[in-house]
């Protein structure tokens, strides 16, 4: 193995999750923040909720609203465009 190129390795850094749980794992930092665990997960703990950060699932949808938007803008853009291709097309055609 190379010598100095690993980082510093930690054998009791502290993981504190939003809940307020804490505990100690080996890492190569020595301070983890994280915003859920096991103690607080629905998948561990048997509860059914809906696990929401900050709005994730409104910006989810705010993001598949402006897509759709932004793909029914594009169709119609492509629609003028093959519309005045064909009429310049019959201007050329009939000269």
């Amino acid at each position: 193995m190379k010598v100095n190129i690993h980082p510093k390795y930690y054998p009791q850094a502290t993981v504190t999750c939003g809940c307020g749980a804490t505990f100690t794992v080996g890492s190569t930092r020595e301070k983890i923040n994280v915003e859920i665990c096991s103690k607080c997960h629905p998948l561990y703990t048997g509860e059914t909720r809906l696990v929401d950060t900050m709005g994730q699932v409104e910006k989810f949808k705010k993001r598949s609203d402006l897509a759709a938007q932004t793909a029914w803008k594009k169709k119609e853009r492509v629609q003028k465009e093959r519309k005045s291709e064909k009429s310049l097309r019959d201007l050329l055609s009939g000269m």
